[in-house]
């Protein structure tokens, strides 16, 4: 884990807690950087340890954070954490947030523009959405649900934000 990669995986956090609970997870500013989006603060903090290998937080400090927070850093990183900081800052750079920000910018020119928080939060809800179509069950559940919602013998249920994991979960068991 370097520097590099907590700032894409920070960016994702903040953008799908943008899309899920519609406030941001932080206040510090996000920066439309060279090589992706950064924040300042978090960049500073790390900046010694450049291309090492970061510490790994205490179990203490991540049971300090709310459950819901911590379910969020889980689903970031099943989703992001496999990827190499150079995909990621790759992958940010193909996305409007980032490229909004830059005004228009060569990819290599410095930067400090702040990335519009709206727009992290539209680009969590298209990750949502990435996310929720790459999952192993998806597939199989389309077609329950599809068959499900035509049928006029049903009685219809609606599943609520924050259940659709549980939800999942209870259609593999």
């Amino acid at each position: 884990m370097t520097n590099m990669k907590v700032q894409k995986l920070l960016y994702y956090t903040q953008s799908l807690y943008l899309a899920l609970f519609e406030e941001p997870l932080f206040e510090d500013e996000i920066q439309a950087w060279r090589y992706g989006p950064v924040c300042p603060p978090a960049y500073r903090f790390y900046r010694e340890f450049e291309e090492k290998q970061l510490p790994i937080p205490q179990k203490n400090e991540l049971m300090a954070l709310s459950e819901e927070v911590q379910n969020l850093l889980e689903e970031v990183w099943e989703y992001f954490g496999e990827h190499h900081a150079y995909f990621l800052s790759g992958q940010t750079h193909l996305e409007f947030p980032w490229k909004k920000a830059r005004k228009g910018l060569p990819a290599d020119a410095a930067s400090q523009e702040p990335i519009v928080v709206s727009d992290m939060q539209i680009l969590g809800q298209q990750k949502l959405e990435e996310m929720e179509r790459s999952h192993p069950v998806y597939k199989k559940v389309i077609p329950f649900l599809l068959e499900e919602a035509f049928s006029v013998t049903t009685p219809k249920t609606y599943i609520k934000q924050g259940e659709v994991h549980d939800w999942l979960t209870s259609l593999l068991a």
